[in-house]
């Protein structure tokens, strides 16, 4: 500041000006020098935003990362309204009687300091947090991710405003103080709300299931149409739409069939005791040569697995390579179909559950 003054009173000099000169309680240098230190300061932070951007701009070009991008963005948030309170600000030092003005213009300046953080979060949280942790562009994760940048721009205008009373004199500490008993009495009183608020953030970013899955919890199953801050609502397979706290979700087992890769389904038939035996061998070769060659199936085994009550039990055990329910079943049926006929051409009967009563003649 010393040496802009020295400069500023050469200035007057060359324009033979007299800086002594006392003007509404200030000599005429001071307003000179209030003057060029508004002017300085203006110049400095628009030429320090234009070397940013552009040294930004040739790095970004040499850089595959996008953070030289979000970079980008937060320097061109600073607007020149931003600019005129700094220098604004500076030009109000040299100036005696500029106590109130400076305080009305730092007030002014907190607040945009405020309005200025609360934009770089929202800029990080969009860029940073969107691109590389909800890659996949989850609504239900966007909606999480919005409502906690909200929250965190909530709490930075809080203190942005306890900053401003405080330059205006006022007495902050009770104020948080009530503020905290307050808000402890408030948390008792919404705790179940807050609980399923906590549980719905799980749900966002632990991800056990997506709208549109079809999951079952307990003895509730249908696919999921929304996630909602307090509850999750599901559309049951009988049409009606059944909704769940996001507290209760968190705690249950849960099946998610949408995330299924494939479907191990396992199966079993009987037939009569009646069979001979070099047909109840023949049998795991006839049933493989059957599963084998539909699509979409991987045939694992077959096995004559017991001797049951009233047949002789075998047990099928065969992947279906997709988790879509009606192609399972249409397998399945298309699997008993041809049992039934090469069954049919064999002379194999099908058992089933048959009583046998031998009476003793007197």
């Amino acid at each position: 500041m010393q040496t802009l003054s020295l400069y500023v009173e050469r200035l007057l000099a060359t324009l033979s000006i007299d800086g002594s000169t006392i003007f509404l309680g200030n000599t005429v240098s001071t307003y000179a020098l209030s003057l060029a230190a508004f002017l300085l300061v203006l110049a400095i932070a628009a030429l320090a935003q234009y070397f940013a951007l552009a040294w930004l701009a040739s790095v970004a070009t040499r850089t595959k990362t996008d953070l030289d991008d979000t970079f980008v963005k937060i320097v061109r948030s600073f607007r020149p309204p931003f600019y005129l309170l700094v220098a604004f600000w500076f030009a109000l030092k040299p100036i005696s009687v500029a106590g109130v003005a400076e305080r009305v213009v730092t007030a002014l300046l907190v607040v945009w300091l405020v309005y200025q953080a609360v934009i770089i979060v929202g800029i990080l949280v969009e860029d940073v947090v969107f691109r590389h942790i909800a890659k996949d562009r989850d609504e239900t994760t966007k909606s999480a991710l919005h409502l906690l940048a909200n929250l965190a721009k909530g709490v930075m205008w809080v203190f942005g405003i306890l900053l401003v009373l405080s330059n205006f004199g006022v007495n902050v500490t009770s104020l948080v103080a009530g503020a905290g008993i307050a808000g402890i009495a408030i948390a008792f009183a919404l705790q179940g709300i807050l609980s399923d608020l906590f549980s719905s953030f799980s749900l966002y970013f632990d991800k056990p299931f997506r709208v549109g899955d079809f999951i079952i919890v307990g003895d509730t199953m249908g696919v999921v149409k929304h996630i909602g801050i307090k509850s999750t609502r599901i559309r049951a397979l009988s049409g009606e739409e059944i909704t769940l706290s996001n507290k209760e979700l968190t705690a249950a087992k849960i099946q998610n069939f949408k995330r299924m890769q494939e479907r191990r389904v396992v199966f079993s038939f009987g037939v009569l005791y009646e069979t001979p035996v070099a047909t109840c061998r023949a049998i795991p070769a006839m049933i493989k040569r059957i599963i084998e060659p539909i699509d979409d199936v991987r045939f694992d085994r077959v096995h004559m697995q017991k001797f049951g009550d009233s047949s002789l039990d075998y047990q099928v055990v065969y992947y279906v390579l997709t988790p879509d329910y009606n192609r399972y079943m249409d397998i399945q049926q298309a699997i008993n179909f041809k049992m039934m006929e090469h069954f049919e051409q064999k002379g194999i009967g099908f058992a089933y559950p048959t009583r046998t009563i031998y009476m003793a003649k007197q």
